[in-house]
C-alpha cells in the first residue's frame, strides 16, 4: 500500500517508520527535525499526497483552520490539504471533523476517524495513565505510597489510573456522577465519591487528577484544596480546571495534553497503525 503521512508529532514520525518497516510505500510532509531525518520526504504537499492510496493526518488532525503540524514552522491550511486530494483516496485522521471532513468529501475522498476506534482509545488511555503516574511521582514532594489521590471521572483513563495508583500504595478516591459507576469503584476496592459533591473529598487530597473534559474544578472547589495540593488535568480542551482562578489562588496546575505522544510515542504510533489497518481492512471488505 502507498501512504502519505502529513503533519503531526512524534507519534506520526513513529507511525511512518512502522509503516515502512511493514513494507509499505511512505512519503511524508511537514515532519521535520532530527528524529524525522531518515523519513522519505516529499518536496511539496501535493507531491506527498498525489500517489498515495491512503492519506494519514495527525491526532488531532487540525488546530482551528490549520493542519496540526508542530514539527514544522510551515502553516498549512486545512483547505490546502483538501485541494491536494483526488477522488478515490481515503483520508485517515484523528478527530476528523468540521471543515476537513466536508472539504475532503467534496473532493471525492473518503474520510475515516481513527480516534473513534475503541482499540485506539483504550491503548491511549493506558499510555495516558502511565504518563500521569510519572508526573505525579516527579512533581509530588512525597511518595505515592500513602498519599491521598483524588481521580475525578471514571472513564477509560480514570479507571486505569486509579488502579495503577492503588497498586503503588496510594489511598485512591475516584469520583463519578452515575451511581452504577460508584458501585464499580467500590467493588474494585477504591473509595467512591460523587463528582457533583467533590466538597466532601477535596480538602484531604494531596493531588487531584481530573479526567473530565468539563469545568469541574472552579474557584469554589479550588479554595477547598489544602496548601500544596497538585492539580493534574488530563482532560482535552477546554479542560476541567479554572486556570485563571487557580493562578489567583496560587494553586499548582499541570495541564498535560496529548500525553501518549510525549511519554510513549512508539506505543502511540503502534496504536494508530493498528487502528488504521483495521479501518482499511473493513473498508476493503465492504
Amino acid at each position: 500500500m502507498e501512504f502519505a503521512v502529513v503533519g503531526g508529532d512524534m507519534r506520526t514520525v513513529r507511525l511512518a517508520e512502522l509503516l515502512m518497516r511493514d513494507g509499505h510505500g511512505v512519503r511524508v510532509y511537514a515532519l521535520e527535525g532530527e528524529e524525522a531525518a531518515a523519513l522519505p520526504k516529499a518536496g511539496t504537499l501535493a507531491q506527498a499526497i498525489e500517489a498515495a492510496e491512503y492519506v494519514i493526518l495527525p491526532l488531532p488532525a487540525t488546530r482551528g483552520a490549520l493542519l496540526n503540524a508542530p514539527l514544522t514552522e510551515e502553516k498549512i491550511p486545512v483547505s490546502a490539504v483538501a485541494e491536494a486530494l483526488r477522488p478515490g483516496q481515503t483520508v485517515l485522521a484523528g478527530k476528523a471533523e468540521g471543515e476537513l471532513t466536508e472539504l475532503a468529501r467534496a473532493r471525492g475522498a473518503r474520510v475515516a476517524d481513527y480516534f473513534a476506534r475503541e482499540e485506539l482509545t483504550v491503548k491511549n488511555a493506558g499510555a495516558t495513565a502511565e504518563g500521569a503516574v510519572e508526573i505525579l511521582m516527579r512533581e509530588l514532594p512525597v511518595t505515592l505510597m500513602g498519599s491521598s489521590i483524588l481521580v475525578v471521572g471514571f472513564g477509560r483513563i480514570g479507571k486505569l489510573l486509579a488502579l495503577k495508583l492503588r497498586a503503588l500504595g496510594a489511598n485512591v478516591t475516584c469520583s463519578a456522577r452515575k451511581s452504577s459507576d460508584r458501585a464499580w469503584i467500590e467493588v474494585l476496592g477504591l473509595r467512591p465519591a460523587d463528582t457533583g459533591r467533590l466538597a466532601d473529598v477535596l480538602p484531604e487530597a494531596d493531588a487531584v487528577v481530573n479526567t473530565v473534559p468539563a469545568r469541574v474544578l472552579g474557584e469554589r472547589e479550588l479554595r477547598m484544596l489544602r496548601d500544596g495540593c497538585l492539580c493534574l488535568d488530563l482532560a482535552s480542551k477546554p479542560g476541567g480546571v479554572d486556570l485563571q482562578a487557580a493562578g489567583a489562588l496560587g494553586t499548582r496546575v499541570i495541564w498535560a495534553l496529548s500525553l501518549p505522544g510525549q511519554v510513549a510515542p512508539v506505543t502511540a504510533g503502534e496504536a494508530i497503525r493498528d487502528a488504521v489497518y483495521n479501518i482499511i481492512y473493513e473498508l476493503e471488505s465492504e
